[in-house]
């Protein structure tokens, strides 16, 4: 007995240093968020510089509606046959539609802070997700990819994470000029609706980055009405490790409703609610300019929908499908509604809209699968950076427009602060061009543009017709012609060698400009072709 107690005792001595590997916390203070203070400083020269104003030119409107990982291929103007869209089709048919048009990151925040800024996100380190949550020890990793089944996601490992405080700076920084912000500086007022999701640290609340009004949460998702309501269909989606998570958090902290940085009770559906919140900014400032950014969080999970939308589409079988495609349908009422108050206060002249969607569809939801576009949100494929995109202004851009040339969110901003007669700074990089300028057939180069993508191990870049995916880590090379093969099935890297080499030079030209990330990434998404190889992509 003794003999059995000594080795028991030898094997946990020696057991020990395992343990201690296991358990050591990996919380490390190797990720410091440090803002550029010359960025925040030009910043503030910039905005409080006076300029002269021309009277005699009565600014537009500006709204933009953005869509919550709504695909391409699920609005009828782009031929889905799912569900009719008809208010967010009748933006396309009253101006133009751009078949080829992107965003800058194929997830929400990075996405969202290229459009507010009209910079490549990578270039102030907004490269990854904002991330509350990381694994932090090595056993809570290895329990988490030996024992969850949390397939197409699986957490990347790390020697250290970021300490809790600098988890909570993660956020837009404060020396980028928002487009709201920008705006002031011509007397707009400006309103945000809907979904943030840019930090939630002072330096990153909306209040405090040149919206005016407020009304929305700050996180990537939230309910949109209580789960108990008996006018509401809940749908949860155990296929999606994703779902569960989201449902316990929806209307906590960074989830829960606020009003002007202000935490309220929003017992009302949310989809409706933003659109009623931008109707009421409108009537109270029809006779000046206004600035209106509208993100909703329709149609992300968590899946809910009125039953009146749901009952529409008792014909679908699929559950899951049926509430997505009855949150997509309140979008475009919502929407409706919103531009048939513009056209009833006498705005719909001067006013300059754009509707688009932050990334494609999300597949792993089990709503939409962008076909015929390869992958969805998460990848670099069309299926998670191609989304819809249309842009409007009565008067001044003939209607049923389709224009075939690549377009990016960053020209939003370009382009209202054109119509807006704002110069830029001169101190930043600006990714944008106007696409005013496109609609009047001046920039006939644009076929050539280039376009860049970087989340991590994934790299893009689109020119002209050619499309080159990279992974830095995995060692995957990827080169398409989407004029031939916008499907990307056609891997072209062993026939256009001299193609590809042109492509990756000039990515790395671009590269080599950006800032390092301000914060890490904590997860891949896996994406599985039909061939059975294995894409990853960080977050």
């Amino acid at each position: 007995m003794f003999k059995k107690r000594v080795v028991l005792f030898g094997v946990l001595i020696a057991l020990l240093p395992i343990l201690a590997w296991l358990l050591w916390p990996l919380e490390s203070n190797q990720f410091p968020i440090t803002f550029n203070q010359q960025a925040i400083d030009s910043k503030e020269e910039f905005l409080n510089q006076y300029i002269a104003v021309d009277t005699t030119y009565r600014p537009p409107n500006i709204i933009i509606f953005l869509a919550d990982d709504l695909a391409q291929t699920d609005i009828s103007l782009y031929g889905s046959e799912r569900i009719q869209t008809k208010h967010i089709d009748a933006i396309g048919r009253n101006g133009v539609t751009f078949t080829d048009g992107y965003v800058t990151s194929p997830i929400c925040s990075p996405s969202r802070a290229g459009l507010l800024t009209g910079r490549y996100q990578q270039r102030f380190g907004h490269e990854f997700q904002p991330h509350d949550i990381y694994l932090t020890n090595r056993f809570q990793y290895y329990g988490f990819k030996g024992f969850v089944d949390s397939y197409p996601w699986t957490p990347i490992y790390m020697d250290a994470v970021p300490e809790k405080g600098e988890r909570k700076r993660q956020g837009l920084p404060p020396g980028e000029i928002t487009l709201a912000e920008l705006l002031k500086k011509r007397q707009y007022h400006t309103a945000f609706l809907g979904k943030w999701h840019l930090g939630a640290a002072d330096f990153a609340l909306p209040c405090n980055r040149g919206f005016d009004y407020n009304y929305g949460f700050y996180a990537s998702h939230s309910l949109f009405g209580p789960e108990e309501a008996e006018w509401i269909v809940n749908r949860h989606v155990p296929e999606d490790w994703t779902d569960s998570y989201i449902w316990k958090t929806s209307r906590v902290g960074e989830s829960a409703m606020y009003r002007n940085c202000e935490r309220i009770e929003e017992p009302a559906y949310l989809t409706q609610r933003i659109a009623e919140e931008a109707i009421s900014f409108m009537e109270t400032h029809e006779e000046e300019p206004f600035f209106l950014y509208v993100p909703f969080n329709a149609p992300h999970t968590p899946l809910q929908a009125p039953k009146t939308y749901v009952e529409q589409f008792s014909h679908i079988e699929d559950e899951t499908k049926k509430v997505y495609h009855a949150m997509i349908a309140s979008l475009d009422d919502a929407v409706g509604s919103v531009m048939n108050k513009l056209e009833e206060l006498h705005l719909m002249e001067n006013t300059l809209v754009f509707f688009l969607s932050d990334n494609g569809g999300a597949t792993y939801t089990m709503t939409t699968d962008n076909a015929p576009f390869k992958g969805g949100k998460v990848t670099n494929f069309e299926g998670g950076i191609r989304v819809p995109y249309m842009m409007q202004w009565k008067g001044k851009i003939a209607a049923s427009q389709t224009i075939n040339y690549p377009v990016t969110a960053l020209d939003i901003f370009t382009t209202a602060a054109a119509a807006a007669r704002l110069e830029l700074p001169k101190d930043r990089v600006f990714d944008g061009i106007n696409l005013l300028d496109i609609v009047a057939d001046t920039v006939p180069e644009l076929a050539d543009r280039s376009l860049f993508w970087q989340m991590g191990n994934a790299r893009a870049i689109r020119k002209g017709d050619w499309k080159l995916l990279v992974d830095d880590e995995f060692q995957d090379t990827l080169l398409y012609n989407l004029a031939v093969d916008y499907v990307e099935q056609q891997n072209q890297t062993r026939t256009q060698r001299e193609k590809q080499q042109l492509l990756l030079q000039e990515l790395n030209n671009w590269t080599a400009q950006l800032a390092p990330p301000l914060w890490p990434g904590m997860i891949y998404y896996q994406f599985e072709d039909e061939d059975g190889t294995i894409y990853r992509f960080a977050d």
